[in-house]
């Protein structure tokens, strides 16, 4: 990877345990500037934008059954649901979206970190 893509901002969003955490460890290990936009909760549509103003928006997606794989979440499927609606005009506007339902947290990092000597 060339010392001038590690400039790059990454912005990441994407509902509650879709990897965006695990995401992000990845990346700084390589060097790269990660913003981890809580977008899923907030009612503003382009805080993903005004907080960070990443170079490069990268959305995860997960299916309402593998967050409760996931973790502990007490929430019910209409609350997934909300926070896929809240994250709409982010997954719009991503350079790269992630299915992660079936992909290794390595698996993720790999795809975008292939994607970023593209961009």
């Amino acid at each position: 990877m060339s010392e001038d893509k590690t400039d790059l901002i990454v912005g990441l969003v994407g509902p509650c345990k879709s990897g965006k955490t695990v995401l992000k460890r990845g990346l700084m290990t390589y060097g790269f500037q990660v913003r981890h936009i809580a977008q899923e909760h907030s009612f503003a549509k382009e805080m993903w934008k005004k907080i960070a103003n990443p170079d490069v928006l990268i959305y995860l997606d997960v299916s309402y059954p593998v967050t409760l794989e996931r973790s502990t979440l007490n929430w019910r499927e209409q609350d997934f649901q909300e926070q896929l609606r809240r994250l709409s005009h982010a997954r719009e506007h991503a350079d790269l979206i992630i299915e992660t339902d079936e992909k290794t947290p390595e698996e993720i990092l790999d795809i975008v970190l292939k994607f970023l000597k593209t961009f």
